[in-house]
């Protein structure tokens, strides 16, 4: 089976593209789903032991653990050791499933896929990128987004530059969804007779 890593700043469209490569019959893991139903599951007094006030309702508060994280070093290192062990045993069990289904090929929906070292851990890695000021733009039209957020957000992102050199395909959103959506299908076409290496069975 192929893994195929998919990632991109925010904003870039990569979560459109990965709904593109789902209605293509691939099986994706999406990371983001992951971290979230963690955080409504067992992570719910594991978060708030480690940071205190962040569980609103029974839920632990995106909002709230994001003010206490961003811009610290410490306590994103902290958040880091929480969530990637547990998001890593969703990523092995969705693998497991795939493979037992016979899957030729397998998408994990990771954001900080090279910052996490993930790259290493998949067969290929496709890149959804746009230019800068598209980038910007879709961001700060997102709910609760402010320009300190996003600039900061991106300052833990590796720049789009070095992803799109460091991947083996990139998906330009720059134009329309019926482009986005072709560069997918070519993708998938391109994929489907390699021989995957085994690296993703980790």
């Amino acid at each position: 089976m192929i893994i195929a890593g998919l990632t991109g700043s925010i904003a870039m469209g990569k979560s459109t593209v990965a709904d593109m490569f789902a209605a293509l019959g691939c099986p994706v893991f999406d990371a983001d789903a992951a971290v979230r139903d963690y955080y409504r599951t067992e992570g719910v007094g594991v978060m708030e032991a480690a940071f205190p006030g962040v569980v609103v309702d029974g839920v632990v508060s995106r909002e709230r653990l994001a003010a206490l994280a961003l811009g610290h070093a410490d306590a994103m290192k902290r958040l880091e050791t929480i969530v990637h062990p547990a998001v890593a045993g969703r990523r092995r069990r969705f693998l497991d499933q795939a493979r037992a289904n016979g899957r030729r090929v397998a998408f994990l929906d990771v954001p900080l896929l090279f910052e996490t070292g993930g790259d290493r851990s998949v067969d290929v890695v496709v890149v959804v990128s746009a230019r800068p000021e598209t980038q910007r733009l879709r961001a700060l039209a997102r709910d609760g987004m402010t320009p300190a957020k996003f600039d900061a957000l991106l300052s833990r992102q590796t720049p789009d530059a070095e992803k799109r050199r460091r991947a083996h395909f990139v998906i330009d959103t720059n134009g329309s969804i019926d482009e986005s959506r072709a560069q997918a299908a070519s993708f998938v076409r391109a994929i489907v007779g390699m021989p995957g290496k085994g690296i993703g069975n980790a």
